[in-house]
């Protein structure tokens, strides 16, 4: 399906808009289901696809994205998609170099170490040049989807960019990163700025390629407290939706439903539901109850099952995703799980946790 003959524009009629009717908190007949990382290693069509490739390489390839984002729809009804991409494009696109090491993930070949490296990243980042790539696999991706769910666009945010900069890689502490934060205020301010802009153009681009709705991927925000989140993560998430909102209006472009997901951030929830986005999305650690009373009626809840739930039988997971529902509510509710799918599930799991939502949900509604 994934061919580059469609013309840009004229996407397919949306026939299933469960999803975008949810995060805009309308009524559905069901709760809407996706997954973090339901383009991945847990199937193995995917791995089959990606064998032969370098990872980023695949994510230069809008053939290769399409297919990949497309997989998980052939064999489960989910209700939207998420096209197959990296968080780390964005640093690349500022000029930085990363390699996937089998066995460690991303490692950039030179981290930021001292304040003077700032000055080694592109000030001014032309993202269509730099990230076209992604703009033409969600465009190519948006025609092949032939209407059947919506397609969401992502990025990470500003911290959880900064951070991987930083400590070159994946880290338990993200002392590196954090240090940066008590001593170099200002340079680390300079470099988030940096990085919001960049990260502000992208997402206008993706929704200007087709993306139908946005995520914003805070994956390290358990590393902050509520003063460092307050100083140096949240004020970038709130000017990303503010930004993004006008600059869509200004481009008259659609106001496409945007979530920001800031994992481990319970203390911040308050905030997060007053930083402009239609959906906030619950990692596993959060009831559900707490949640909604701290973000109130007014914000969509997207989550939040934990991931290592789709270990267990079959049954028990329609027993778990019954609970979720009635503690979340069926309405103004996008069901996800607390995080991404993990490389060794079993893709019957998945299917069994999109099925048990859409059933149980309808039930929970007709009664």
């Amino acid at each position: 399906a994934c061919s580059l003959l469609h013309s840009p524009k004229g996407f397919p009629k949306l026939k299933n808009d469960t999803f975008l009717r949810a995060a805009r908190g309308e009524q559905t007949e069901h709760t809407p289901v996706w997954c973090m990382r339901q383009a991945g290693r847990y199937l193995p069509e995917f791995r089959e696809t990606r064998a032969s490739q370098d990872f980023f390489a695949t994510c230069r390839s809008p053939k290769l994205c399409c297919e990949l984002t497309l997989q998980p729809l052939r064999r489960f009804p989910l209700d939207a998609a998420i096209i197959f991409s990296d968080i780390l494009v964005v640093p690349q696109a500022l000029g930085m170099e990363i390699v996937m090491v089998p066995g460690k993930g991303p490692t950039f070949t030179e981290p930021l170490k001292e304040v003077e490296d700032l000055l080694k990243l592109r000030q001014k980042v032309d993202v269509t040049a730099e990230l076209g790539y992604v703009f033409q696999a969600i465009t190519l991706t948006r025609h092949s989807l032939e209407g059947k769910v919506p397609l969401i666009g992502f990025s990470g945010a500003p911290w959880t960019l900064m951070s991987y900069m930083i400590e070159g890689g994946g880290s338990t502490t993200m002392a590196k990163a954090k240090s940066w934060l008590y001593r170099h205020p200002e340079a680390s301010h300079r470099l988030l700025r940096l990085l919001a802009d960049v990260i502000i153009d992208y997402l206008v681009g993706q929704v200007a390629a087709g993306a139908q709705a946005l995520q914003l991927f805070e994956s390290h925000a358990g590393h902050l407290g509520p003063e460092l989140f307050q100083d140096f993560a949240l004020p970038y998430i709130r000017d990303i939706a503010q930004a993004v909102k006008s600059k869509l209006k200004e481009e008259a472009l659609p106001l496409v439903p945007m979530i920001i997901f800031a994992k481990d951030a319970h203390y911040a929830l308050r905030d997060l539901a007053h930083a402009g986005y239609e959906v906030v999305g619950l990692d596993w650690t959060i009831r559900p109850q707490e949640a909604r009373a701290q973000i109130g009626k007014d914000v969509t809840l997207q989550g939040n099952l934990d991931p290592c739930a789709l270990y267990a039988p079959k049954e028990k997971i329609g027993e778990l995703v019954k609970k979720m529902l009635e503690s979340f509510g069926t309405q103004r509710y996008i069901a996800n799980l607390g995080h991404g799918l993990y490389p060794d599930m079993n893709p019957e799991h998945v299917g069994a946790f999109v099925e048990a939502v859409h059933a149980h949900s309808r039930h929970i509604n007709k009664h």
